[in-house]
């Protein structure tokens, strides 16, 4: 069973070589998701580096716990992917305060730091699927039910949380730990902006590299296309871009919903005109004020905001 860990533990135990994670990370308890050892850790472990919002170079990887308040608590937990390219993370505007406007609904939210293109795959899919095997794993801890996790990403962290929800029982995001025999797969699963492609017509060219190298081969380049790995097994999704995105086509938001189409799976799709990549929940995009409203009705319509 895995354990919240106390953040003095956390310090002493796992980062007395790189120091606590503090960025948008203040008043919440931050857990080691890999207490017994991070595998294919890099010998030369060095702190996150954090500047303007963003974190680069993660070897630790963690969850940052903010949970919903005791009066608003709903029983459902969501994971919470900042995007970055796979080169950084967006730990505020994609994170924090993300996990903030769960809370609101009450949703117990986790945002995940994990580790990004200087490892590549499959490194990320393992800290996304190790995030949800840990928080299903004691869910009772947490006040949340085994059976309403989910997670969200946005941009290169929407790849990861369509990796997540498409690969979660892929023999790469497995590591031998006792956890690998809790199920990795989200009960549902929310796309902002994302990566979903690493086909060269659409892909973003910077978190493909990032993630697969410079030279993929075209297996692999087909495994992490994650259009191309739907089935019917996957969660209900929904998902969010603007025509207007000039980093990641919004055709990836496309490619994918029509792979949801044709396996049948529960799916909602919104696109707007206006809005540039990365809008977050920041105004003044009108984008970025509709989407939460839509969020919110899609997850009501599921009962996952009906508190139990």
């Amino acid at each position: 069973m895995f354990r919240l860990i106390s953040r003095s533990l956390f310090l002493t135990c796992c980062l007395s070589l790189v120091g606590a994670p503090s960025l948008a990370a203040a008043d919440h308890k931050v857990i080691a998701l890999w207490p017994e050892g991070v595998p294919d850790q890099h010998p030369d472990v060095t702190p996150d580096r954090e500047e303007n919002e963003r974190v680069w170079d993660v070897d630790v990887p963690t969850l940052t716990v903010f949970p919903a308040p005791a009066d608003k608590a709903v029983g459902t937990a969501v994971i919470v992917c900042p995007g970055g390219g796979y080169a950084r993370l967006s730990a505020v505007k994609e994170g924090s305060e993300i996990a903030e406007w769960f809370n609101t609904l009450g949703v117990t939210a986790f945002v995940l730091r994990y580790r990004l293109g200087d490892y590549g795959h499959p490194q990320p899919l393992r800290d996304a699927l190790r995030a949800i095997r840990a928080v299903r794993a004691d869910a009772e801890h947490y006040g949340v039910r085994p059976n309403r996790i989910g997670i969200i990403g946005f941009s290169a962290g929407g790849h990861l949380a369509a990796s997540a929800s498409t690969l979660f029982a892929a023999p790469e995001g497995k590591t031998g730990a006792p956890l690998d025999g809790v199920s990795g797969r989200p009960d549902f699963s929310i796309l902002m902006y994302p990566v979903i492609t690493m086909q060269d017509k659409f892909t973003h060219a910077g978190s493909r590299r990032n993630l697969l190298g410079n030279n993929p081969s075209a297996a692999l380049v087909d495994h992490l296309s994650t259009e191309l790995q739907v089935t019917a097994n996957i969660p209900p999704t929904f998902v969010f871009h603007t025509q207007e995105d000039g980093t990641v086509p919004v055709e990836n938001a496309l490619l994918y919903y029509s792979a949801l189409r044709a396996a049948g799976v529960p799916g909602e799709l919104h696109i707007y005109e206006k809005g540039p990549h990365g809008v977050g929940m920041r105004p003044p995009h009108a984008a970025a004020l509709a989407w939460p409203a839509a969020c919110e009705t899609w997850m009501r319509s599921h009962g996952w905001l009906t508190r139990l």
